[in-house]
């Protein structure tokens, strides 16, 4: 495998992030999102950086994966954990450093950044493959479980109603 290069993504790179999106979906979960709402919800974190941002890794100009950042405020900490979110490596070039690659990107520009306090993510509970690996860069599990609730009227899958 060649160089992986790391960049932040651009708004041409909209339709990859969302086929990366819904991939990653439907193979931890099973879930088909509806490919507009994911498409709108990806450009618009790339029009508004306030929300967040994208980065992308190429491996001699093909797109071999991304990852979004976004953020939560710590008044614990005084400081912004930065959540790593939507992450997905083609399965081509997986276990050939890519996302090792990503993560430490990450890591540099939140040591540009006096605010940022940490890392987070959720990872999906049977996907110990993932685990591993996000164990192997120096995360650790946490204690806490997740709960969301979604507002009604919000569809985002396809057999949704």
């Amino acid at each position: 495998m060649g160089t992986i290069n790391i960049r932040r993504a651009e708004l041409e790179d909209v339709e990859a992030i969302a086929h990366f999106n819904s991939a990653m979906a439907y193979e931890t979960e099973g879930k088909a999102l509806l490919t507009e709402v994911i498409t709108a919800g990806v450009r618009r974190l790339l029009d508004t950086p306030e929300l967040g941002f994208y980065l992308m890794a190429e491996v001699e100009g093909d797109v071999a994966g991304s990852l979004m950042i976004t953020t939560e405020w710590s008044d614990w900490r005084n400081g912004i954990f930065w959540w790593v979110q939507s992450v997905y490596v083609r399965p081509e070039y997986r276990r050939q450093g890519v996302y090792r690659s990503l993560y430490q990107f990450v890591k540099h520009l939140a040591a540009e950044d006096a605010g940022v306090c940490g890392f987070r993510l959720y990872v999906e509970r049977d996907n110990t493959k993932a685990q591993q690996t996000y164990a192997s860069l120096g995360m650790e599990k946490t204690p806490y479980l997740l709960f969301e609730e979604i507002m009604p009227g919000i569809a985002y899958l396809e057999d949704a109603g």
